[in-house]
């Protein structure tokens, strides 16, 4: 009996989509205990075990906090936070995967299939180069964005060798990992004005908002151009997420200067060049990222609405971002598209999108929207907070962007673990459902009656 109940336990935890889960859950645990411990706190700050166990879920999944990373954490906490940054980012099936490599030289089929499944990208032959880029590219764009950070921190602020290296590999981490943890209490509001801040923290946003697989295939397609090879042809997701991201961004931007160009809590105080930098440092940063220039709480309510949509959405598959993805939601808009015109199949870019797709496509946005509503309707049941402020939370933590008008430190319990809970379904839950649908594909050998029912 023992054994077979130990068999069943084994097998849900060795699943690739459960496996995830509990990867995650389980360095979340760590995290928690790590900062619960008195080396962790800066003396005469208490950390109970809600605010260990969010700023553990928040650090790891890139999402909120409710403390100052800089003010309230010993320089051991900072590292422990860093340290869960990272691990959230690169993936731990990832993680785990290349310490097998490391060790035996090759991969076991189930760990590729785990690994496979949190990335969400290539097949299982790919897995060992998959895992080898991955980490190859997250340290030469982590070590570029530092040492770019460092020289300014050191030349430009005064700081001595040390804090400024500090400081470089600590926003160079948190800024391509999409974290949006900073060691000011302020963010990086202090820094609105300086570009050589804002600018390469933005760039290492968007490109680990790009993903994985998006980022490996320009590599390739360069290495191609470099040797004289005939031209590498992109594939469809990198073309979807490299135009959708764009386009995106581009109208972030505008919006944002749009609504907040004369906002004196925002934009209004400043010229107009640090007004066109920040409004374009705002549409990167909420796309996941969740570093702020300006005050967040200070925004107009559209502004705000806009936002939560580009949180929602989120950055590219396999990435170190959340939200529904930028592919789900442009093949949402191609379908969308291809019904008003007519068109029986969904076509994007010369190429068809398969009916699987579509689902898995609606599955995940409208698991989203669920989770949303659901968390919106607990902050408004539990705590006196406006609409508007407790579903920019709410889309926040879901979309583990970090991004916050301020309110998430003053909520009862329950609205602070409803935030947790929908940090940590964010970080996993539409990788693991989209994984999770495909590997439970099953084919009847039947058909039912059809039947169309009135739609719209």
């Amino acid at each position: 009996m023992r054994t077979t109940t130990w068999t069943r336990w084994a097998r849900l935890a060795v699943h690739p989509t459960r496996g995830v889960a509990l990867a995650f859950a389980f360095v979340v645990v760590l995290g928690t205990a790590l900062l619960m411990l008195p080396a962790a706190t800066e003396p005469g700050r208490n950390t109970g075990v809600l605010t260990a166990l969010f700023t553990s879920t928040g650090a790891v999944s890139g999402g909120l906090s409710i403390v100052g990373t800089g003010s309230h954490w010993s320089p051991f906490g900072e590292g422990v936070v860093l340290a869960l940054i990272q691990i959230g980012g690169f993936g731990i099936m990832t993680l785990a995967s290349l310490l097998a490599l490391l060790v035996s030289g090759r991969l076991r089929m189930r760990t590729q299939l785990t690994t496979q499944a949190e990335r969400g990208s290539l097949g299982v032959g790919d897995i060992r180069r998959v895992v080898l880029g991955v980490a190859g590219t997250t340290a030469a764009i982590e070590l570029a964005t530092a040492a770019a950070l460092a020289l300014r921190f050191r030349f430009g602020y005064g700081l001595g060798a040390g804090d400024a290296a500090y400081h470089g590999i600590f926003y160079g981490i948190s800024a391509f990992n999409n974290a949006g943890f900073g060691l000011r209490d302020d963010n990086l509001v202090g820094y609105a004005t300086d570009p050589w801040i804002v600018v390469p923290i933005a760039a290492a946003c968007v490109l680990g908002a790009l993903g994985f697989p998006v980022l490996l295939e320009l590599l390739r397609s360069r290495r191609a151009a470099v040797r004289g090879r005939a031209r590498h042809l992109w594939s469809l997701h990198t073309r979807l997420t490299l135009v959708t991201s764009a386009v995106l961004l581009a109208v972030g931007t505008l919006l944002t200067c749009a609504l907040e160009w004369s906002n004196p809590g925002t934009l209004g105080s400043l010229e107009w060049g640090d007004k066109l930098l920040n409004g374009f440092f705002t549409a990167a940063s909420a796309r996941t990222a969740g570093f702020n220039t300006v005050d967040t709480g200070a925004m107009e309510p559209a502004t705000l609405l806009g936002i939560c949509v580009l949180m929602f959405i989120g950055g590219g598959s396999a990435g170190t971002t959340g939200g529904i993805k930028v592919t789900t939601f442009a093949v949402l808009g191609a379908a969308i598209w291809a019904e008003i015109r007519g068109r029986a199949d969904v076509d994007v870019m010369g190429r068809r999108i398969s009916s699987a797709t579509l689902r898995q496509a609606l599955a995940v946005a409208l698991l989203g929207v669920g989770l949303v509503m659901s968390g919106t309707l607990v902050l408004l049941v539990v705590a006196e907070v406006r609409a508007e402020a407790a579903l920019f939370e709410v889309v926040s933590a879901f979309g583990t962007v970090g991004l916050s008008t301020g309110i998430t430190g003053d909520l009862p319990a329950v609205g602070q673990l409803t935030i947790i809970a929908l940090m940590f379904a964010g970080r996993v839950g539409p990788i693991t459902l989209a994984s999770a649908l495909a590997l439970r594909r099953r084919d009847r050998r039947y058909t039912l009656p059809e039947e169309r029912p009135v739609i719209g």
